[in-house]
């Protein structure tokens, strides 16, 4: 039975959930492609019909596992069949969580290995449990990580670790996690759930416009820009809603009341 990606808004923040639970939600392609429809129509919504801030958690205690291996022997031999897994189901799902405006927090328990490493690494930020395991060890199955990937993987895993965790098999734990800059806070296992949770309201309570062009202008800065134009255009919030409610706000002395979603 294939896994499943749920959606559920939750008012002014979503959650997004792997559930594979047979299998310690590991991805498979159908979930894929549902990963990157999902993230693909929250992009694509109105900022006023949009949750202000995203939590992609796994179902049952667990994030996820890596891929569904079960699956691998049905395309993985052929050149073409795998080059098009990596390249038109697995990216296609990453970019669509990159270049996600909304932003997301990883709430991450139990395994975060292979495929589920690069989903974490798509959000914004990521907290972790004590009992919580990192890794691609994807050399015991005798292949290396697709290109694509592991681009994505070197913006938030220091050059160093992710080699230990390639060429080594090496698998982190959380405190290893965390001095490695991989995730921004280990909490109690038991804990996990409700501080996110708790980050993510108060990140939807602050300007979604302003999230918004701050997660722009990382990515533009990561691609190489912002260029001139660019950089010209980034100023034309100067007249937005949360803009004026932001700064009168502060004036007035009052707590600012920003468009809800």
């Amino acid at each position: 039975m294939a896994g499943h990606i749920h959606f559920e808004p939750m008012g002014d923040w979503a959650r997004v959930t792997l559930s594979n639970p047979d299998k310690l939600n590991a991805i498979d392609i159908a979930m894929w492609r549902e990963l990157r429809a999902v993230f693909e129509r929250l992009q694509a919504l109105a900022l006023a019909d949009a949750p202000h801030a995203m939590i992609v958690c796994g179902a049952d205690g667990q994030f996820a596992s890596g891929g569904d291996i079960v699956e691998f022997a049905g395309f993985r031999f052929d050149e073409a069949s795998l080059r098009d897994f990596h390249e038109e189901v697995v990216a296609p799902a990453l970019h669509a969580m990159l270049a996600c405006d909304i932003p997301s927090f990883a709430q991450i328990e139990g395994a975060c290995i292979g495929g589920g490493l690069e989903v974490a690494a798509c959000c914004d930020i990521r907290i972790c449990g004590e009992a919580s395991r990192f890794g691609a060890p994807i050399a015991k199955l005798g292949f290396p990580m697709a290109p694509g990937e592991l681009q994505i993987l070197a913006r938030v895993v220091a050059a160093p670790v992710l080699r230990e965790m390639l060429l080594e098999a090496r698998l982190l734990d959380a405190d290893a996690a965390l001095r490695g800059g991989l995730v921004h806070e280990v909490v109690a296992d038991d804990h996990v759930a409700s501080v996110v949770q708790r980050r993510a309201e108060r990140l939807a309570q602050l300007s979604p416009t302003a999230a918004r062009l701050n997660k722009q202008t990382l990515r533009q800065i990561a691609e190489g820009g912002p260029t001139a134009d660019q950089r010209r255009a980034h100023f034309a919030y100067a007249d937005h809603a949360d803009h004026r409610e932001g700064i009168t706000a502060f004036i007035e002395k009052r707590p600012p009341r920003f468009q809800r979603g």
